[in-house]
This record gives structure tokens, C-alpha cells and sequence, in this order.
């Protein structure tokens, strides 16, 4: 069982910008790369963003250019620095290893409950 907790989504004006945090226990992320996904009801949890634990990051094609992702492993947090926000970035930010966790794991214990981004046009 692993914890993880996001935090700093919010309602923004399109061409916003949000930070997002993810506190984590223990050491998940030092042998496992760090991911941040979004979550749209109706849509498959889409990666948006991947950090490897010798500092590798990529990113979806959507998020090239305006989000950049972080981890700073002596606090255990990691970021997602969001800017120039659109309306299509809308949805339940969660961070997590990647790969993920199976989805046959009961998600209560291997996914935390994610922090809303709202982008209005």
C-alpha cells in the first residue's frame, strides 16, 4: 500500500497557470519513474507527464511546452508546473509510478483521490 496525495488544482481562466503537488511515502519513486495523469470521465487515463529516477522527463504531445514536471525525492513531493492552461486540460490530476499500478489493485490503496483542474474558456 502505497500514499499518495495530490493537491492544487483549481478553477483557472484559460491561459493560467497551476502547480500542482503529489506527497508520497516511502520510496516508490527511487527505483520507479514518477507520472502525473488526467482523468476525464468517459476517457481512459491519459499520461501526461513522466519523470524517471535519474531525471529523464516526457511528456504527451498536449503537454510539450507548457507543463514541466518535478520531484524533489528529499521531501518526497513531486510537482507539476502547469501553464498556459486550456479548457482541454480540464480534469482529475493524479500522480502515481510508471507504469501504473494494475488495475486489477484495488485502486483505494495504490491511487490517491487526484486534485481537480478546472480550465475555463
Amino acid at each position: 500500500q502505497v500514499q499518495l496525495v495530490e493537491s492544487g488544482g483549481g478553477l483557472v481562466p484559460a491561459g493560467g497557470s497551476l502547480r500542482l503537488s503529489c506527497g508520497y511515502s516511502g520510496s516508490i519513486f527511487r527505483l520507479n519513474a514518477m507520472a502525473w495523469y488526467r482523468q476525464v470521465p468517459g476517457k481512459p487515463r491519459e499520461l501526461i507527464a513522466r519523470l524517471t529516477p535519474d531525471g529523464w522527463a516526457t511528456y504527451a504531445d498536449s503537454a510539450k511546452g507548457r507543463f514541466t514536471i518535478s520531484r524533489d525525492s528529499a521531501k518526497n513531493m513531486g510537482f507539476l508546473d502547469m501553464s498556459s492552461l486550456k479548457p482541454e486540460d480540464t480534469g482529475k490530476y493524479l500522480c502515481n509510478t510508471h507504469p501504473p499500478p494494475p488495475d486489477t489493485w484495488p485502486a483505494s490503496e495504490y491511487w490517491g483521490q487526484g486534485t481537480q483542474v478546472t480550465v475555463s474558456s
